[in-house]
């Protein structure tokens, strides 16, 4: 597989890659949800919510840690993860921006 030329894109396409990349993976999907209905940070709940192995969950935590969607506080000798509201906003306004730019040419009846 070749190295991606990211040189050749906006800076708003690598970024909504980088993104859609960290969001795709059903774990980290689960625990995206697990975080947002919570609606406050968690540690060890994961684990037994999800059913994987802590180092797996460590694993996928990391991931969304570093594309910013999540944010973690040491506690002792636990970490306690929640969603970061202020980039969980960027991501919804790009990818809502992102969507909204489809304009059906078949809503007129001239679809091809």
């Amino acid at each position: 597989m070749g190295v991606t030329r990211t040189d050749l894109f906006t800076e708003e396409q690598n970024t909504l890659a980088q993104i859609a990349k960290a969001l795709a993976h059903p774990a980290r999907i689960a625990i995206i949800q697990y975080l947002l209905e919570a609606n406050a940070c968690v540690n060890g709940d994961l684990v037994q919510e999800l059913g994987l192995a802590q180092a797996t969950i460590s694993q996928h935590l990391k991931e969304l840690k570093t594309i910013g969607i999540i944010q973690g506080t040491i506690e002792g000798v636990s970490v306690n993860y929640c969603i970061n509201p202020e980039k969980w906003r960027e991501i919804d306004g790009m990818f809502q921006a992102f969507f909204n730019k489809y304009k059906s040419s078949c809503e007129g009846g001239g679809c091809c």
